[in-house]
């Protein structure tokens, strides 16, 4: 997936959200159902952004989040099918057989979440058999990592789960503040910054972009990457206006 080869060479990477509902490409604010804007069917979402530069794609099938196992396959497996860049995947991959066969059936990494805080070996076990293959998604509230679709705390900071998940083999880890999330009100840099500085693995910063400013902030407090969702749909800016912003700023 693109960021790894961007922690080699030094380029952040600004990487589309296409999140799926229903079969359809939503965003919501605060990760909340109710609150679902609707973007049309998700194999024109992403060919939409691959058309406009994107080398990479952030899949998320919303309602295996919230149910806990995959409910969208087919949509994903039509987008997967579709593109020719790399693809990462959240929402409802709870076992290890569950993410070896997505691995095995095209997607480049698999996003754990609830399944990563229940059960750190789970990252270890397919990063054994997938090695630079698990995205470890770290959602945070009032600075605590929060699992079940955001409603429950962990107990603990993601700075400690990054470090626990790093020696596990995790390939990136996926920084969602959940305060800021779909809100289009602008980014919380500090929580990056501090993940950044604890951890030798990408941190992929996600949650409340609205400007191409917000995409400098989070290049500058040292994310590999960015996934952005609302602000591009709604055409705050474009995929291009955001890469050309963060290459003109290194």
């Amino acid at each position: 997936m693109g960021t790894e080869a961007n922690d080699a060479d030094g380029e952040f990477e600004v990487i589309p959200a296409v999140d799926v509902q229903d079969g359809e490409v939503v965003q919501l604010v605060q990760g909340e159902r109710g609150t679902e804007k609707t973007y049309g069917e998700p194999v024109g979402a992403a060919r939409r952004w691959i058309d406009a530069g994107a080398e990479s794609l952030h899949l998320v099938d919303l309602d295996g989040a919230f149910e806990g196992e995959r409910a969208n396959a087919d949509a994903i497996d039509a987008v997967i099918d579709a593109v020719d860049v790399p693809t990462q995947l959240g929402g409802g991959i709870r076992t290890v057989d569950d993410a070896v066969a997505l691995l095995e059936r095209g997607v480049d990494r698999v996003i754990l979440g609830t399944a990563a805080v229940e059960n750190p070996e789970i990252v270890g076990e397919i990063s054994e058999r997938h090695p630079e293959s698990v995205v470890v998604s770290l959602d945070a509230k009032d600075g605590e990592v929060v699992v079940e679709g955001w409603t429950e705390g962990a107990g603990i900071s993601p700075v400690e789960a990054a470090k626990r998940y790093e020696d596990l083999g995790a390939a990136a880890i996926l920084f969602t503040n959940v305060d800021v999330e779909g809100r289009l009100e602008g980014v919380a840099t500090e929580p990056v910054r501090e993940l950044v500085e604890a951890t030798d693995i990408p941190v992929i910063a996600s949650g409340g972009v609205a400007t191409l400013a917000d995409v400098r902030t989070l290049a500058d407090a040292g994310a590999a990457a960015v996934v952005v969702g609302s602000a591009l749909y709604e055409g705050n800016f474009t995929l291009e206006e955001a890469q050309a912003a963060v290459d003109a700023n290194e």
